[in-house]
């Protein structure tokens, strides 16, 4: 009987036997991939990252029938002014930057994308597919467009934006004006129902 800590004498081992156990050690994967199992790595390769696409409808733009001039020219109010401030202060305080950012011309959304972009240091690029009308196929478009982006802020319109969240999570979704949304896709490819709705922030949810 040896004392606790003691080491028993090594027995010897034939080379066959230490063969034998060395091959019994590796790792199952290793093991099953050098037979040609095709289900080998299977576990070991990633799920591509989802593009994050971010909607956003403009800010508060005051009473469409109370604006004299042309629509598109309809600027934001001292409250719309104050929610795109308070979320481009929150997405930049908790570190968040989009690849890019596309809003429609209208100065509203202009407004609105431009007041964000500079909380988060991205500068706001005009896309007029965002004027109106907005489609999933426009939308899948837009994406092929900037292949590279994996983040991408869209600020435009409603019925639009609801319109176009709905279809592509497959739920009843409603942005308010200055209501940010983030929708995972699998790809590029905006396929209606494919599309996971992550979060939704209303205006009056952002702090002052």
């Amino acid at each position: 009987m040896t004392e606790q800590g003691d080491r028993p004498a090594p027995r010897r081992t034939s080379r066959t036997s230490r063969a034998r156990a060395d091959a019994a050690a590796k790792p199952p994967a290793k093991a099953a991939k050098a037979s040609g199992d095709p289900t080998a790595s299977a576990h070991s390769v990633e799920s591509p990252e989802p593009l994050q696409l971010y909607l956003l409808r403009h800010a508060d733009a005051g009473d469409p029938m109370a604006w004299p001039g042309d629509d598109a020219d309809r600027p934001l109010s001292a409250k719309g002014k104050r929610q795109a401030r308070r979320l481009g202060s929150m997405l930049a305080g908790i570190g968040w930057r989009p690849d890019i950012i596309l809003t429609s011309p209208k100065l509203r959304a202009s407004q609105t994308a431009g007041i964000v972009g500079e909380a988060v240091d991205v500068k706001p690029d005009d896309e007029s597919r965002l004027v109106a009308a907005l489609e999933v196929g426009d939308l899948e478009g837009i994406l092929a467009a900037h292949p590279d982006a994996r983040r991408v802020l869209l600020v435009g319109h409603d019925p639009d934006f609801s319109a176009v969240a709905s279809t592509l999570t497959g739920a009843a979704i409603e942005l308010r004006k200055g209501a940010i949304a983030r929708i995972d896709l699998p790809d590029a490819g905006a396929t209606p129902g494919e599309g996971a709705l992550r979060w939704l922030i209303p205006p009056g949810a952002v702090p002052d």
